[in-house]
């Protein structure tokens, strides 16, 4: 099972300046596709370690908090929310050390006898253009994840001849 869930919460929003926008801007902002994600119920919904109407000062995912960080600024500059000083801090700080706002898809890590048929997209379908079963610095490049470090999904399906955990630099 996934939620829809906003990004930037209606509840943030309207506290961010949407509570003096006229209807059809607050339908919007509802209903904007940049503002909307897929997300497991455990983390979306109002209970321990979910995320409920908070701003990013409160709370970030653990995966993927460089696009998650990038994707709040885009919606708060489209509707001209207000960013409070704990926020932008929160959010300078990820965004300086992001390489890439793109979101790495993980390999799915369900429990044991779990009933959910989980969707799995790997670093190959996601990265290989040519589909020869390895990922290319201008593939890297084509994508936006380029440099490529370690911890990234499409690492292993690459070349680091100098072996310092960095390709594509």
């Amino acid at each position: 099972m996934t939620d829809i869930e906003h990004i930037v919460a209606a509840s943030e929003g309207h506290d961010s300046g949407l509570c003096n926008a006229d209807e059809n801007k607050r339908i919007q902002f509802a209903t904007d596709l940049l503002n909307l994600t897929l997300a497991a119920p455990k983390i979306n919904r109002c209970s321990t370690g979910g995320k409920c109407g908070f701003d990013p000062s409160e709370w970030l995912p653990e995966k993927n908090k460089c696009w998650f960080a990038n994707r709040i600024v885009e919606i708060k500059t489209k509707y001209e929310l207000s960013v409070d000083r704990e926020e932008a801090n929160t959010l300078e700080a990820v965004l300086s050390k992001c390489d890439s706002f793109e979101m790495i898809f993980y390999p799915y890590e369900g429990s044991a006898g779990q009933t959910d048929v989980p969707v799995i997209v790997d670093a190959l379908t996601l990265y290989d253009t040519n589909k020869n079963g390895k990922i290319t610095c201008s593939e890297a490049r084509a994508h936006g994840i380029a440099p490529v470090y370690s911890d990234h999904p499409a690492y292993e399906y690459m070349s680091d001849r100098d072996g310092d955990g960095k390709v594509c630099e």
